[in-house]
């Protein structure tokens, strides 16, 4: 069966919000055995354009999951600021730090509560710098890694 991009974008959708997928292949096997036939080439592609990340499961291992953004126009606009004002982001232990152009720190962080990333416990705004708790050490370098891609920076290297 052949469907259009968007219900197959759609499907993938669905399938990482009810199943915990961890691979780009556990999900093509899921897309073939819907008889959709599609390659990894074209779920690598789709996983980018959807802006599906990996994040710690209930057991700690790896899952996609969507990046939620609630109320769409004033998300789209901190998102626009968080990729425009974050200068660098690091981590030590279970914070995440960000730097920013000065001023930017409470709308990079207003952007980034927006998320509503399950593994964030909460974030502390200065003028400049965006402190980031989250749950465990874990979570933080898999925040590293989602903060980059939100950003669409894929030249860093990920040191998890």
């Amino acid at each position: 069966m052949r469907l259009s991009k968007n219900d197959r974008q759609n499907r993938i959708l669905e399938l990482i919000r009810t199943h915990e997928i961890g691979t780009q292949e556990e999900l093509a096997a899921m897309l073939n055995a819907d008889g959709l036939g599609v390659t990894q080439a074209t779920i690598s592609r789709d996983i980018k354009e959807l802006g599906i990340i990996k994040t710690a499961s209930s057991n700690g291992q790896l899952k996609y999951m969507p990046l939620e953004r609630q109320g769409e126009v004033a998300s789209v606009r901190l998102l626009k600021v968080f990729t425009e004002a974050v200068v660098s982001i690091d981590h030590a232990m279970n914070l995440v730090v960000l730097k920013t152009l000065p001023g930017m720190a409470p709308a990079s962080a207003s952007a980034l509560d927006s998320l509503n990333l399950a593994d964030v416990v909460g974030t502390l705004a200065g003028d400049d710098t965006v402190f980031i708790a989250t749950r465990t050490p874990t979570s933080a370098a898999i925040l590293v890694d989602i903060l980059h891609r939100v950003r669409g920076r894929d030249d860093y290297k990920a040191d998890n």
